[in-house]
């Protein structure tokens, strides 16, 4: 799940060296915190933050294949 967050937030951003991402789990449930450079995080949220839903939406999906509860947090 790390992986393919990367991917999709470093085709988003202008700075993809200061794309970071961290997995990690909380009370059964995995936790992955995508951090972005201060400029590009209206790129990663969209208008009305339909480009992170739809990271939201990829994410759970994939993680349905696998029984897994997945969070997305965007910082």
């Amino acid at each position: 799940m790390k992986e393919l967050v990367e991917v999709m937030a470093k085709a988003l951003v202008e700075h993809p060296e200061e794309v970071s991402v961290t997995e990690t789990e909380k009370n059964g449930e995995m936790v992955i915190e995508l951090k972005v450079a201060p400029s590009d995080m209206g790129k990663v949220i969209g208008k009305q933050g339909r480009i992170a839903k739809a990271i939201r939406s990829v994410v759970k999906a994939a993680a349905s294949k696998e029984d897994k509860k997945v969070v997305v947090e965007i910082q």
